[in-house]
């Protein structure tokens, strides 16, 4: 079972909110995922993410999606990627 740290959409049409979550990769968007993380307002640029539990994750092997390594950088969870010289 691969398991990803992803977005799940929540908010009306023209005004998203995200939850940031633990699910199983084959699942929908918005199926039932495993743990919550956080949340992310992109209106407004919030983030709110458990810390503790999202480096509890990646130490244990969940890979994030692009949107969401850049918010746990931004949010110091994890290091930015170093550019590959050429």
């Amino acid at each position: 079972m691969a398991v990803k740290m992803r977005l799940t959409r929540l908010g009306d049409k023209k005004s998203p909110f995200y939850r940031v979550v633990v699910i199983d990769s084959h699942k929908a968007r918005d199926g039932q995922y495993v743990d919550l993380v956080g949340t992310y307002n992109p209106l407004t640029e919030e983030i709110n993410l458990d810390t503790d539990k999202a480096k509890k994750w990646i130490d244990c092997g969940v890979q994030p999606t692009e949107t969401v390594r850049t918010l746990l950088v931004r949010t110091n969870v994890l290091e930015p990627k170093k550019a590959h010289k050429a």
